[in-house]
């Protein structure tokens, strides 16, 4: 990973309302370090796409996510309720 600087941006959403998947939590380096360990403390799946985060890394914490962004973090979201599904099944 010579030359990249690790980046992390935490994403919430919910299907419950009309808001857009908003920034709750985004860093560089140490602070992308810290945010990857605690989403693991929690079993938060982690998602990596690299041209995804360098662009909602522009952004600021709380800030809607563009629409132009839309169809990428929808394929988060889809990835992440069907790990949650997985999970569920591999429960019972």
């Amino acid at each position: 990973m010579k030359g990249k600087t690790l980046k992390a941006i935490a994403l919430a959403y919910s299907n419950q309302t009309d808001i857009p998947a908003k920034i709750i939590a985004s860093g560089l380096g140490e602070m992308a370090q810290a945010i990857i360990k605690k989403a693991k403390e929690f079993d938060v799946p982690i998602f990596a796409n690299p041209t995804l985060a360098n662009s909602l890394a522009t952004m600021q914490i709380d800030e809607d996510i563009p629409e132009e962004l839309y169809d990428s973090v929808v394929e988060v979201f889809i990835w992440l309720e069907q790990a949650q599904n997985s999970a569920q099944l591999s429960k019972n």
